[in-house]
């Protein structure tokens, strides 16, 4: 005897399965939309802190208006992951600084946000800066411990000696070309020429640009000559904004030559005073390396926000001088690095093509064209530079210097 055939659902309750169905669908979106909110919120603050190893040190900072908590600090010598909350209204930056050089930096800290660093650090007292330059400084103490010890008695870099004694030639040259570049600018200024010295700020500043992963070690310099105005409390009104982004201000939004005077002296000293420094400077190894990722981090940050150069719109032109100046680098160290790790040496190469290709089309003859870039355009750049950032840091771990 055969089953008896199922009944077919009828309208009304074919209807309401549908009904029922749809709730649950619903019901399940808006969980999903909850929980990517959630998920988007954890991302933008707690994500952010991203655990340190269990072999690093972890202090978190929060800058409040003109003041971080904590703004003394002790920390052991090796490696400590800094936690940088900005709770201000501002833009921030938190630097350690040696003297007058920079150990390690982040810049670009929303407000709101949150931004970590880890930094190998040796004994000794350390200045840190606390969001806007004009704000007091603080002091980092770093005691010696079992790494650092151990670190003191490292084997010989003889094999480094090469490549640091032809970076040093390189710093020498180009420090001439910035002077030579910086000289005839201010020429153009006193002359009162306000078309040629618009002309000559792109070539002075790209000069800058080319040996800037040393130049900036020297924060007092690099503040005085390449500092924006985002970074002072009065922006463009405030006395400390100096150096070639205040004649940029002058040159395209204010079209005065005449007030630029005072600074362009200024310009010239302070370039003379870097050319001095930097065939004084010894180079450890491995800052080659991590001064090209730092400063190329830095400028992928930056790119997205309309780049350094806000009133001339060099951007084209300063990204040019920062893959010259970092291609040097990776040039000196390639052999030691075809050795030790060939695969991360055709990584580099790969993203240095990438971050040429996208600058191809924007090239015209020598030069760039003129036009600026628009936000859609920056971010695009910004993509291959920090590509080439990421690969970079991988540099002194492949070669053994970290």
């Amino acid at each position: 005897m055969s089953s008896p055939s199922p009944k077919e659902p009828s309208p009304s309750s074919s209807s309401s399965s549908s009904s029922v169905l749809m709730r649950v669908a619903v019901g399940a979106s808006a969980l999903l939309v909850v929980a990517g909110l959630a998920a988007f919120w954890y991302a933008s603050g707690v994500a952010r802190k991203a655990p340190p190893k269990a072999s690093d040190h972890a202090v978190t900072v929060t800058i409040q208006g003109n003041a971080c908590e904590p703004n003394d600090i002790t920390v052991p010598a090796g490696r400590t992951t800094f936690t940088i909350v900005n709770q201000s209204k501002r833009a921030l930056e938190w630097e350690i600084l040696d003297g007058v050089m920079v150990v390690e930096e982040r810049e670009n800290i929303a407000p709101g946000f949150s931004q970590t660093m880890t930094v190998k650090l040796h004994p000794g007292t350390y200045d840190i800066t606390c969001g806007l330059l004009s704000n007091p400084r603080g002091k980092l103490h770093v005691t010696p411990s079992a790494e650092s010890d151990a670190e003191a008695a490292r084997p010989s870099l003889v094999n480094y000696v090469g490549a640091l004694a032809e970076y040093r030639v390189f710093l020498a040259l180009e420090a001439g070309t910035l002077e030579d570049a910086t000289q005839a600018l201010v020429d153009a200024l006193k002359a009162g020429d306000l078309a040629q010295a618009r002309t000559l700020y792109s070539p002075a500043h790209q000069a800058y640009k080319r040996i800037e992963p040393m130049a900036e070690l020297f924060s007092d310099l690099d503040t005085r000559l390449n500092a924006r105005a985002d970074y002072f409390e009065q922006r463009e009104a405030d006395p400390g904004f100096t150096g070639f982004h205040r004649i940029e201000y002058l040159l395209f939004a204010k079209s005065d030559t005449q007030a630029a005077l005072p600074v362009a002296d200024q310009l010239m000293a302070d370039v003379t005073a870097l050319k001095a420094r930097l065939r004084a400077l010894a180079i450890p190894p491995e800052r080659m390396a991590a001064s090209a990722a730092k400063l190329l981090r830095r400028v992928a940050d930056n790119l997205p926000a309309g780049g350094e150069d806000h009133y001339g719109h060099g951007e084209l032109v300063n990204l040019q001088g920062t893959f010259d100046g970092t291609r040097k680098i990776a040039d000196l160290l390639s052999p030691l690095l075809t050795k030790a790790a060939p695969e991360l040496q055709k990584t580099l190469d790969q993203r240095f093509a990438a971050f040429d290709a996208a600058l191809s089309p924007y090239r015209d003859g020598e030069g760039f064209k003129p036009a600026p870039l628009d936000e859609t355009q920056r971010k695009a750049l910004a993509e291959p530079v920090r590509a080439l950032a990421d690969a970079f840091g991988q540099v002194n771990a492949a070669l053994g210097l970290e």
